[in-house]
């Protein structure tokens, strides 16, 4: 049975929840999204936290942690950013760190968004 996490994030007008949980597990996605609905398209630095910060919001909505997560996939849409989002990715996550994948896409649901994430954890 799916279970939908009310994470507090806005309603962005798209047919998805932000985060779902069954069997044990916890499923979520993010990207750059502020709390009036649009999308942070500005500085990269901005971006990548702000995506990551939305996650931290999701996983105590849903009474989980950051120790629980056991993969990440990270879609970029330039190589160039990928020392950045290590250097943030670790105040997210301590070692040992989750599972994580790094795709560079060529773009992403709107122009200018340089990062999204899909998340996997225990619920």
């Amino acid at each position: 049975m799916r279970n939908i996490i009310e994470t507090g994030l806005p309603d962005i007008g798209q047919p998805f929840s932000w985060a779902t949980s069954g069997g044990g597990m916890l499923f979520t996605a993010h990207g750059p999204v502020k709390m009036d609905g649009s999308i942070d398209t500005g500085d990269p630095e901005k971006q990548i936290r702000l995506t990551f910060d939305n996650l931290a919001t999701t996983l105590k909505a849903a009474k989980s942690h950051s120790d629980n997560v056991l993969q990440v996939i990270v879609y970029l849409t330039d190589i160039k950013y990928v020392k950045l989002l290590d250097s943030i990715y670790k105040n997210y996550f301590d070692a040992p760190y989750p599972n994580r994948s790094t795709v560079i896409v060529d773009k992403l649901v709107v122009p200018g968004m340089i990062i999204e994430i899909t998340v996997s954890a225990i619920a």
